[in-house]
């Protein structure tokens, strides 16, 4: 039972993919547009970009990582994301340490959403109304999928960057109630505890190294 929510929350996590994949350009006007609007805005157009893509629907990985590693990353605090995936630990990790845990738990994103975006079909995302003050500088953004089943939740914290490239970026994901840096953070403690800051960086690359063959076979 616990290895098939897992797995469904993997599926769903790609889910991310879907509102972010299409920022392949800065936006003249990104520091002026409103975190809900560009989910909203990004989720219409990378539906629209899946479903006409054969390539992805065809599930051509090499394609689909490269969508997703060039497209989505960009729009991420990805020092953020991987800083609170290890937790206490990442203060006392070298700047060597914490350059290799953000290369490859950035790989092991990048795979996860990627296997799930070939998964997307006939989805469609609505945006609930956001509570927040013109001032705030973090908000959640709530969202649900909808088509082939019952809605699903999925929810982003975002932050509002300053200066060059200023605008909106995601920094953690909530999908079904269970939110994506708190869960790699249990994962990533036990390894910590057990093998230390080096142990970590090592498992992450055996397990990227693992997928990568998988999908060669």
């Amino acid at each position: 039972m616990e290895m098939m929510k897992r797995k469904f929350l993997q599926s769903l996590v790609g889910l991310f993919a879907v509102v972010l994949a299409v920022a392949t350009l800065p936006l003249a006007h990104a520091e002026d547009e409103t975190p809900d609007g560009l989910i909203k805005r990004l989720s219409s157009d990378v539906l629209d970009t899946i479903k006409a893509d054969k390539t992805i629907r065809a599930s051509d990985m090499s394609k689909v990582i490269a969508l997703v590693d060039t497209r989505i990353m960009p729009n991420v605090n990805f020092q953020r994301m991987t800083a609170s995936a290890v937790g206490p630990a990442w203060r006392q990790a070298t700047p060597e340490q914490q350059k290799r845990l953000q290369e490859e738990f950035k790989i092991l994103l990048v795979r996860t959403y990627a296997g799930a975006l070939t998964q997307v079909s006939d989805q469609a995302i609505s945006i609930k109304p956001m509570r927040a003050a013109p001032e705030d500088k973090e908000v959640l953004v709530r969202t649900e999928v909808k088509g082939g089943g019952d809605p699903v939740q999925l929810d982003y914290r975002l932050e509002k960057t300053p200066g060059q490239g200023a605008g909106w970026k995601i920094y953690n994901l909530n999908v079904l109630g269970v939110w994506l840096v708190e869960t790699y953070r249990s994962q990533f403690a036990q390894e910590i505890n057990a093998k230390g800051i080096d142990g970590l960086v090592n498992s992450l690359a055996e397990r990227n190294k693992t997928n990568a063959n998988s999908k060669k076979g």
